[in-house]
């Protein structure tokens, strides 16, 4: 059962992944993934200075998945590099970046540019919990200009990490961007930003940054997901491959990504509640449909959702 896919120059065993925020910000988390039956792994989104995040409690689990308003802690950006480079040749690693500001970004890029290492970049455009910070990727002259710069002088693998569209226009408009760019990949989504839960017990919101307005994750978003990336795959250029991520709970929501067009796919939220071991179990489950189907590899049905 093949479960391979090839992109941005690489080949990945298999087609799972963490997405960048579950369990990948310390030394521990990511050598545990490193470890671990997934076929690539992506760092926490690195600014270019190490960040504490907004203040606790900033994620927590609810019923059908999590929110949180994290706001990018992570170890820094010479800390995922030193990683990257010690052990690039375990398995892919992706860096993500998230700079605080678009000539941060470039700082971080020309560092990258400049160093021997088989980089390959998920730039960040879709953090929604920065205060006082909006989303780059819902600004479509601000992501062409950002891309604009970085393609300037960047010839490395790179992907961009796109928020969660909801009009059709807005997909063709961005999409028309991203196809202008020698872009690798696209991920999406980002959690769904700035909703809201409700501890009716305790009439009080649950995460405390933002008056409790937080990004959701894990089943609430998986239809979101699935069109954004049903909506890339048909609008990208070819070369530019999709990574799925939202709502992943089992190999059925694998296969339902891989069938939206989804070359690879991300898990966050089920990857905080059961630990890196979750990879083996998806593993699983996504080869007992294939052999139930018919399929001997994901290529067979990658893209191919049925229209009425």
């Amino acid at each position: 059962m093949n479960l391979s896919t090839s992109f941005a120059q690489h080949t990945f065993e298999n087609c799972l992944m963490n997405a960048s925020g579950a369990k990948c910000m310390v030394l521990e988390d990511l050598e545990s993934l490193l470890n671990s039956e997934s076929g690539a792994l992506v760092t926490k989104s690195a600014t270019l200075k190490e960040r504490e995040g907004n203040p606790e409690p900033r994620y927590v689990e609810v019923p059908l998945g999590s929110i949180n308003s994290m706001g990018l802690p992570n170890k820094g950006f010479d800390f995922y590099v030193d990683f990257t480079l010690k052990n690039q040749k375990v398995k892919p690693i992706f860096i993500s970046l998230a700079g605080l500001s678009m000539e941060e970004n470039l700082e971080m890029l020309k560092k990258l540019q400049n160093t021997d290492g088989d980089f390959i970049v998920e730039l960040n455009l879709s953090c929604p919990n920065i205060p006082g910070k909006p989303q780059t990727g819902y600004d479509i002259k601000r992501t062409e200009e950002v891309l604009e710069n970085v393609f300037d002088f960047y010839t490395k693998s790179l992907g961009v990490k796109l928020p969660p569209y909801f009009d059709i226009v807005h997909f063709e408009e961005v999409a028309a961007v991203l196809n202008k760019f020698p872009l690798q990949f696209v991920t999406c989504i980002n959690s769904i930003g700035n909703g809201l839960f409700i501890d009716a017990d305790k009439e009080q919101v649950v995460i405390k940054p933002k008056d409790g307005f937080g990004g959701f994750g894990g089943e609430y978003v998986k239809p979101t997901a699935l069109a954004n990336v049903r909506k890339f795959y048909q609008l990208l250029k070819p070369e530019i491959a999709v990574i799925g991520c939202g709502g992943v709970v089992t190999g059925k929501d694998v296969f339902e990504h891989i069938l939206c067009g989804a070359s690879m796919v991300q898990v966050g939220t089920q990857l905080m509640k059961d630990g890196p071991q979750v990879f083996e179990r998806l593993i699983s489950e996504l080869k007992e449909i294939m052999q139930q189907k018919g399929y001997s590899s994901i290529q067979e049905f990658k893209g191919k959702l049925k229209s009425l």
